[in-house]
């Protein structure tokens, strides 16, 4: 199911039993994802925010690359860089990702489970790939985001939002909330009130 973006979509069967993809993004299909399970499947209620760079940035200069879309789709060459020797044979993707000139890719349906979370919890509830969608913004824990990613990212969260009302404003969360002591990311250098804003 190919939706508009500014179609006012309500959960329903079909956005369990379609694949969702959003309308006007780049799309590059993974097999890193499965079904979600159970009850949790059934409500998605939660949108973690992320960040990632490959091999780790320091400046703009090292984001010119397309590392993280092979990394999601199990491309990545582990002799490329030292680092990606580390990663390279894991199997992890996100259901969006937000390059520094505001494209969008999207890897994973809504409606299927990335495998971005790992080990996590929200409001009690544990395994937030379960009932979560994913997205990662290309960037660091200490590097400005770009303007074009703030707008990318309002966008496809206000879309997000209306496809899954459950989505309300304080189950909006960063990677360093479900995972604690894990995990920093989006960093101190994501604005969240200007991200969450003009969010419902």
């Amino acid at each position: 199911m190919l939706l508009m973006p500014n179609q006012n979509n309500k959960l329903s069967a079909d956005l369990t039993t379609q694949d969702v993809w959003l309308d006007k993004v780049t799309r590059c299909e993974t097999t890193h994802y499965d079904d979600r399970e159970g009850e949790a499947g059934n409500n998605i209620d939660l949108l973690v925010i992320h960040n990632i760079s490959l091999p780790p940035a320091e400046t703009e200069d090292d984001f010119t690359n397309n590392n993280v879309e092979q990394f999601f789709t199990g491309q990545l060459d582990s002799k490329q860089h030292p680092y990606f020797a580390s990663i390279a044979q894991l199997r992890v993707s996100a259901h969006l990702y937000i390059k520094r000139t505001g494209q969008v890719i999207q890897f994973v349906p809504l409606n299927k489970r990335a495998w971005h979370a790992g080990v996590s919890e929200f409001n009690g509830k544990q395994r937030c790939n379960d009932f979560s969608i994913g997205i990662e913004l290309q960037g660091t824990d200490v590097l400005p985001y770009t303007d074009l990613q703030y707008e990318a990212l309002h966008s496809v969260s206000q879309q997000i939002q209306l496809l899954y009302p459950g989505i309300v404003i304080d189950n909006i969360v960063g990677h360093c909330d479900i995972a604690p002591g894990r995990k920093t990311d989006p960093g101190s250098s994501f604005d969240w009130a200007r991200y969450k804003q003009p969010l419902i």
